[in-house]
């Protein structure tokens, strides 16, 4: 039986429900936040909210541009549709900010899981990766607990400083791999203002941590893409999990592209 205040609370969990282009979508998961919001970080978190069936987006803004904002207004979104097993990895030195900007701009619960702080809860036969927040580990940690990770069905997996694991599909890159492994029945968010550095290779590295069987394997992107510049084809292929590349400049930002067969990760290797 469905009492008065159980339906007041179902009615206002469908409030939260839009389509999943509507900027409505995020105006109630927001209300506790306390962010000034730019159009490009709104749109950038509608992209990545995009489709239900996706398994990951690359979000590669300039420095600056406020990824992290963007990610957080996404996992504020998932937290808000109590979609609450959260996972974000990044760079040890960055876990204690990613805490603090979770937080204090979007009042959500965060946790810090470091090798001390899991011995302590393994001692109080406490799970490590149980706690009611948004997890955030080192890649490091990460990969140590792989086989924890993996036995737990991840509603979103961010990964900032993506770039840093662009070589995981190399066996001999065993944080890369093991972090991939881990997470890869899981929706992704990679984070990076940097895709592109030297090689193609670079960007093949960062799609085979969304989806491993997208170009098949490195030989055949090699020869595919790589020796005959067909950079037209893999920008085609990426649209589905890159969105407009935003640059900053004392005018202000801008979108440097409309379609992926006009970013410069693409056009630089025409």
């Amino acid at each position: 039986m469905i009492t008065d205040f159980h339906a007041k609370y179902f009615a206002h969990e469908l409030t939260r429900r839009h389509g999943a282009n509507d900027a409505e979508r995020l105006s109630q998961s927001l209300f506790d936040a306390s962010v000034d919001l730019n159009p490009h970080q709104i749109e950038a978190a509608l992209f990545a909210l995009k489709s239900p069936l996706s398994k990951g987006v690359l979000l590669a803004d300039e420095v600056g541009l406020g990824k992290t904002i963007e990610a957080g207004i996404v996992l504020c979104q998932f937290w808000a549709e109590r979609r609450r097993r959260l996972l974000v990895i990044c760079p040890a030195s960055l876990r204690k900010q990613w805490a603090l900007e979770l937080e204090e701009k979007f009042n959500l619960p965060a946790f810090v899981l470091d090798a001390r702080t899991g011995r302590e809860l393994r001692k109080k036969d406490q799970a490590p990766l149980g706690q009611k927040a948004i997890i955030i580990l080192s890649y490091h940690y990460a990969n140590t607990l792989r086989d924890e990770l993996k036995a737990i069905n991840w509603d979103l997996v961010v990964i900032d400083e993506a770039h840093k694991l662009r070589n995981a599909y190399r066996e001999s890159n065993r944080i890369g791999q093991g972090i991939r492994w881990a997470t890869q029945d899981c929706r992704k968010l990679l984070l990076t203002a940097t895709p592109l550095q030297n090689s193609l290779l670079e960007l093949y590295g960062l799609s085979t941590l969304i989806d491993e069987h997208l170009f098949g394997d490195v030989n055949a992107f090699r020869s595919q893409y790589v020796s005959t510049g067909g950079s037209g084809w893999l920008a085609s292929a990426f649209v589905g999990f890159l969105p407009p590349y935003l640059a900053q400049s004392g005018d202000g930002i801008y979108p440097l592209y409309r379609t992926a067969h006009n970013h410069p990760a693409f056009s630089s290797y025409r």
